[in-house]
C-alpha cells in the first residue's frame, strides 16, 4: 500500500512518527496523523485543515497536554459524570489529590518512542486507500490520509476534527476543490 503514497502521504506518516515520539507517546494515532498534516507545510490536506481553522499550535498543546477528557469521550465516558459520582462517594476534590503521570495524563502514559500504528491509524490508512479508490485516484495523498482519519469515526484524530467543526461530507467538497484549484 506505501507505494501508492505520494511523498507528501510518505512524510507525513514519517512525520506523524516523530510526532509521537516527541509527545512520548507508545502508538502512532489518528491524532499524531493530523499534527503531522499540520506540521508540513503544504498538500491538500495541510491546505485543508488550515481551511478550517485547524492549527498546529493548538493541535499540539491538545495532545501534548494529556487531552484525557477527549480520549474518555471518544470511548462514550464522560469525565464530568465521572467526577461528580467521585465526589458524591469519596467528597468533593477526591479526584484533586490524585496526580497524574508526569507530563502526560492517566491514559497517555509516556513511553520513549512509539512501536506501532494503534488500531485507529491502521484502520485510517485503510480507509486513505479505499477513498482514494472511490475517487479513482492512482496515488494516495494527504488529501486521502485526512479523509481517512475522518471516516475512521472512533480515532482521536476524527473526533477532535469533529468537534472542531469538520465533518466527512463536508471535507470531501473542500478536498475536491483544493484538487481543482491545484490542477
Amino acid at each position: 500500500m506505501f507505494e501508492r503514497f505520494t511523498e507528501g502521504a510518505r512524510t507525513t506518516v514519517r512525520t506523524a512518527w516523530s510526532e509521537a515520539e516527541s509527545l512520548g507517546h507508545r502508538a502512532i494515532g489518528t491524532e499524531h496523523l493530523v499534527l503531522a498534516m499540520l506540521a508540513t507545510d503544504g498538500g491538500v490536506g495541510h491546505t485543508v485543515l488550515r481551511a478550517c481553522g485547524i492549527e498546529y499550535g493548538e493541535w499540539r498543546d491538545a495532545l501534548a497536554a494529556g487531552d484525557d477528557a477527549a480520549v474518555l469521550r471518544s470511548i462514550g465516558i464522560d469525565l464530568d459524570v465521572v467526577r461528580s459520582s467521585v465526589e458524591e462517594t469519596f467528597g468533593p476534590g477526591a479526584l484533586d489529590r490524585a496526580r497524574p503521570a508526569e507530563r502526560g495524563g492517566f491514559l497517555l502514559r509516556r513511553s520513549k518512542v512509539p512501536n506501532r500504528f494503534n488500531n485507529g491509524a491502521k484502520k485510517a490508512l485503510e480507509l486513505a486507500l479505499r477513498v482514494a479508490l472511490s475517487m479513482k485516484h492512482g496515488y494516495i495523498g494527504t488529501e486521502h490520509l485526512l479523509l481517512g482519519v475522518l471516516k475512521e469515526e472512533r480515532g482521536l484524530g476524527a473526533r477532535l476534527l469533529r468537534e472542531r467543526g469538520m465533518s466527512y461530507d463536508r471535507t470531501v467538497e473542500l478536498v475536491r476543490a483544493a484538487l481543482r484549484e491545484a490542477a
